[in-house]
């Protein structure tokens, strides 16, 4: 007696909770498109479309036999299935990855396809079980979209994943009730109650961090574009020197050398004087996306001026010198075009390398020495610098331990043990390494 009471007790709340389900989902998906009229970003307007959808979803399963016309049997589920996978491909949008049309709609497909079969059709325990499947299948795969964002700006990627992989597991569940059960209708009871709690926590979180992430990429554009050139999309002095300190965090905790790459485009005031400042234009932009091609990701460029570029790369002298060469090669093949007129261009390049622990303006300076070595020298040519600068570290540990010739003097008058060459003396060296006589410093 006291269960059938608590059954039909927990039957009526679960009613009340499906009609409030429904109703928090109609208007977050509305308050998602009025998200998408301020921000104007596309992934919050498929979002807001989708819980849209799967709210009039909820509505025909729950009252369609109440409506004129009578949809035909299935079409909730139709609706639901599209509406997931809405929300994947608004996921896909935000960063910036096409729609898959035809994947957006295979879960629905799947689901029309195996209703056209009678047995499929009688079970309702089968429609849990394909329900349940294709609405987690979805779910994971937004966490892995949602999981992509690997922007420092952002907020940390592991709530974007944990939060859906979390409820795509929980869309199994009923799975298992449906195969323990034996058949649909006893889902009617306390855990599907649960279930859609569950439901509306996972409509409420999802909704609240597509909200966070939008606002998090408003503000990494606002900061993007308080930070870079308009004119070449490369980084302006302040935004080139603020990255240039992240880059040199990095190779510190690496323990890797940093290069420096000083362009200055050859002649541009006579580009300037004919073509006028549209054809400068031309040729700058032209330029910055020579740079951005063929340079790395984790390299940075800036524009510091005029026709000044500089890029800092997280690598050996050798390889910066690759590099831009390869930036000088192209740019001199390629050229600038502007109203139809291909424009000749060409550009210097200076290449300087140093020590993590060395001060950013201290290896554009030793940069920009290369590169009026490259004007000298009749310019579209690299130059490089082959002495290291040296950092703070560097230098204190050079000055921590005794010169070379001390070491030696130490050595003969202590009789202690040689380390060097024999036939040397102190005689032979100062403290200047660039002086050393080949070899000298070879053990025995």
């Amino acid at each position: 007696m006291w269960m059938d009471h608590a059954a039909a007790s927990i039957t009526l709340d679960f009613g009340t909770l499906f009609v409030a389900a429904v109703v928090v989902t109609l208007l977050l998906g509305l308050f998602l498109l009025f998200a998408w009229v301020q921000e104007r970003i596309p992934a919050l307007a498929w979002w807001g479309a989708a819980y849209l959808v799967g709210g009039f979803s909820g509505a025909v399963w729950r009252f369609g036999d109440t409506m004129a016309p009578v949809l035909p049997s299935g079409v909730a589920h139709v609706l639901l299935f599209i509406a997931v996978g809405m929300i994947w491909s608004a996921a896909r949008l935000f960063h910036g990855r096409p729609v898959l049309w035809g994947a957006m709609c295979f879960g629905a497909a799947v689901w029309v396809l195996a209703f056209m079969f009678a047995p499929f059709a009688r079970s309702g325990a089968a429609h849990v079980v394909l329900s349940s499947f294709i609405v987690a299948g979805y779910t994971f795969l937004i966490a892995t979209e949602l999981g992509r964002e690997r922007r420092q700006s952002l907020i940390r990627c592991w709530p974007a994943i944990f939060v859906p992989m979390l409820h795509g597991a929980i869309f199994l569940f009923p799975v298992a009730l449906a195969t323990l059960s034996g058949g649909g209708r006893n889902l009617a009871g306390g855990w599907l109650v649960v279930f859609m709690i569950e439901i509306v926590l996972y409509v409420v979180g999802a909704a609240f961090i597509v909200l966070i992430l939008a606002k998090d990429r408003t503000v990494h554009l606002y900061k993007m574009a308080a930070a870079t050139d308009p004119l070449t999309g490369a980084l302006n002095r302040r935004g080139f020197f603020e990255a240039a300190e992240i880059v040199m965090g990095r190779s510190r905790a690496r323990g890797t050398p940093v290069s420096a790459l000083a362009f200055d485009l050859d002649h541009f005031k006579s580009i300037n004087d004919r073509l006028g400042h549209g054809g400068g234009d031309a040729v700058l932009r032209r330029f910055a996306t020579m740079v951005r091609t063929n340079l790395r990701t984790d390299d940075i460029i800036g524009r510091l001026g005029g026709e000044e570029f500089v890029a800092l790369l997280p690598s050996t002298l050798d390889d910066a010198a690759v590099a831009a060469e390869r930036v000088r090669a192209a740019f001199a093949e390629g050229g600038a075009e502007f109203n139809g007129l291909r424009i000749a261009a060409t550009v210097s390049v200076g290449v300087a390398c140093g020590s993590p622990w060395a001060a950013v303006d201290a290896l554009i300076a030793r940069a920009d020495a290369a590169l009026y070595g490259a004007k000298a020298n009749g310019r579209n040519r690299v130059e490089l610098v082959k002495e290291a600068v040296a950092g703070i570290a560097d230098r204190q540990d050079r000055q921590a331990r005794p010169p070379i010739c001390q070491q030696l003097r130490l050595a003969e008058e202590t009789g202690g043990p040689r380390r060097y060459r024999r036939g040397l003396s102190v005689a032979d060296f100062n403290d200047d390494p660039r002086t050393f006589p080949p070899g000298a410093l070879r053990e025995r």
